[in-house]
């Protein structure tokens, strides 16, 4: 597992909805120029994990085909971030925030939220939304040419105080009117994704109790603030409402006390475990895995938080004892692959990597892993291996930020300073800086002939348009 900071995962014109849509929190600025600028754009933490993203993919692709709409076209990406919160911001990624499955006892659960999330897509709400924002800043904009024609004929007749707080609340009327309509709006398109989500989950022969039990937690926990709440001033329905929503209609599905099957259910334990492995603090671990605890999470938990506070060997020893209880478990070799890695010993980390290879050649991010060890040898007879993994492992994946990075390292190594720049400016892309990027693709188009695939690819980098501030 992974965790990296970058912006890129957004295109330019859905970053501002992000942080559960925040077109709202924009809406103020919806008349200042600096609406779409870089400096605006949230920042948020990611996590790269193959074997939590090739669950979450088995969860999305029934969803996905019940749509309609590709399998494997769109993916979900995992935000650095232990709130409960799903969003779409691209209409090709389903953002899930780590806290959502680490709250999220059962599979089901979070095949809910997922649910949820896939009505937004099939019903291109993302798009829909950019449609309303243009409508509520034309809405904005009205509000605030009559209340400024308002505040001119107060003005001259006198009854404007001259302390500018009737100016104010007339300029602020605007907004406030673009506000609540984009509200409502919104309110609408949420329900419209509980109703898709319930006939999605239906579809594929799976219950929607666990979207319930989702949404009865969030009603306890807003139950206080819920008496202080503008229902009107919301973006997303009541939970309370949601909740009777689903009382009423979930039940009525002949899926609805259809169980997440045994092995299942032992994966999703494994990654929750995995996150809090890799999240938690070493006190939080005693706490949720104790020694006692002989399951297969608690262990894999425990022996993470290991290698985490530094305990090297004892982990190997947990992993080891792991392996041995599931020695075609690929996910076992790459954890005791990147303890070695990570514990400055990439020699013996490249066996176990190897190994995790073999078992599930088709993920990218493992691959990747054993090519950072390759690379991290410093040895030269490793450095065509090192490229073959990485070109396959980037291939497989072109978002693999760390693939591209440490193919550049290991062409340079070679003394392949042209395909080197040109993968270091596809790092550079994928983490957002753009002109560094098209300052690397210059460069490669330098060293890379003419008329090649890679000097093509350079050109089409360095033609690419900049974003400010990226």
């Amino acid at each position: 597992m992974r965790l990296f900071t970058r912006l890129s995962l957004l295109s330019p014109r859905a970053r501002p909805l992000v942080a559960g849509l925040a077109a709202l929190a924009l809406l103020a600025q919806s008349l200042a120029p600096a609406f779409a600028q870089s400096s605006n754009r949230p920042r948020m933490s990611f996590i790269r994990d193959a074997e939590i993203e090739q669950l979450m993919r088995e969860y999305l692709d029934p969803l996905l085909g019940a749509a309609g709409l590709r399998k494997g076209f769109i993916r979900v990406v995992l935000v650095a971030d232990r709130s409960f919160n799903a969003f779409v911001a691209d209409g090709r990624r389903v953002f899930v925030n780590i806290g959502a499955i680490m709250e999220s006892t059962t599979p089901n659960q979070i095949i809910g939220v997922l649910a949820h999330e896939t009505g937004h897509i099939a019903g291109g709400h993302l798009a829909r939304l950019r449609q309303e924002l243009g409508n509520a800043q034309a809405i904005a904009i009205i509000g605030t040419i009559l209340g400024g024609a308002a505040l001119i004929g107060g003005t001259r007749s006198g009854q404007v105080g001259s302390d500018g707080y009737g100016a104010a609340g007339a300029l602020m009327g605007g907004s406030e009117l673009a506000r609540r309509y984009l509200l409502a709006y919104q309110r609408t398109e949420e329900a419209a994704a509980d109703r898709a989500a319930l006939k999605f989950l239906d579809a594929t022969g799976q219950s929607a109790k666990g979207m319930l039990e989702t949404f009865e937690r969030m009603a306890n926990e807003q139950l206080f603030a819920a008496t202080r709440m503008d229902r009107y001033l919301q973006s997303h329905p009541m939970a309370a409402d949601r909740v009777a929503f689903l009382r009423e209609i979930a039940p009525q599905s002949p899926h609805f006390n259809q169980k997440d099957p045994p092995a299942r259910q032992l994966r999703h334990d494994m990654v929750r475990a995995k996150l809090y492995g890799f999240t938690g603090t070493a006190s939080e671990i005693a706490r949720r895995y104790p020694a006692y605890d002989n399951s297969m999470p608690a262990r894999y938990a425990r022996a993470i938080i290991e290698y985490r506070t530094g305990r090297l060997d004892n982990a190997i020893r947990q992993i080891d004892a792991l392996i041995q209880a599931q020695p075609g478990n690929a996910f076992f070799w790459e954890l005791k692959g990147q303890a070695l890695l990570e514990g400055g010993r990439p020699n013996e980390a490249i066996a176990p990597l190897r190994k995790a290879v073999s078992l599930a050649p088709g993920q990218a991010l493992i691959r990747t892993m054993l090519g950072h060890a390759l690379v991290a040898t410093d040895n030269p007879r490793f450095m065509d291996e090192a490229i073959r993994e990485l070109a396959n492992a980037t291939g497989r994946d072109p978002d693999n930020y760390e693939g591209f990075r440490y193919l550049a390292q290991a062409y340079g190594r070679k003394g392949d300073e042209g395909n080197a720049a040109l993968a270091a400016a596809r790092a550079a892309l994928i983490a957002g800086q753009g002109e560094e990027a098209r300052r690397l693709a210059r460069r490669a188009m330098g060293l890379l002939p003419p008329g090649t695939p890679g000097h093509r690819l350079a050109t089409d980098i360095f033609e690419q348009k900049p974003e400010r501030n990226s």
